[in-house]
């Protein structure tokens, strides 16, 4: 009788045996068992960055009311931006191009002006920059006080 006894504890052991090694089996399975790893580029589509958008278009309202077609013959400025003859010449002088006053009633290159100049001053600071586009003096506060309405 208890020779039987071992041989059924020696049964019981080697099922006990083959359940752990299936159990190990499994587990080793489930852990290497993982989602792919997914590797892709996501490219977002962002609006470009226009820090002087706004003073552009609020220099253009208090200039002319937004109309490239403005002149005014006291001064020789042109444009939505009034653009004057000397500052003309020195963005010319500055940057190697060539336009002519009557480039200046086309909005793009005006803006493009305007803006080459806003930047020598920074984004910053748009009190200066258009301070510093309507001239100089005390009139400059009355300007930037009119530029603030369209900001």
């Amino acid at each position: 009788m208890h020779f039987t006894r071992v041989i059924e504890l020696f049964a019981m052991n080697s099922n006990l045996k083959k359940i752990k090694i299936v159990c190990f089996i499994l587990l080793s399975f489930s852990i290497r068992v993982s989602a792919p790893s997914v590797q892709s580029l996501v490219i977002f589509n962002l609006a470009p960055i226009e820090p002087y958008k706004q003073l552009a278009f609020a220099v253009g309202m208090v200039e002319t009311k937004g109309d490239t077609l403005a002149y005014n013959p006291l001064e020789g400025a042109v444009g939505v931006f009034q653009i004057r003859p000397i500052r003309l010449i020195d963005y010319n002088k500055r940057t190697g191009s060539s336009y002519s006053r009557n480039d200046l009633f086309n909005y793009e290159t005006s803006e493009k002006i305007f803006l080459y100049f806003a930047d020598q001053i920074g984004p910053y600071n748009l009190e200066q920059i258009a301070k510093r586009w309507n001239g100089s003096g005390h009139l400059t506060n009355n300007y930037w006080n009119r530029i603030k309405q369209y900001l």
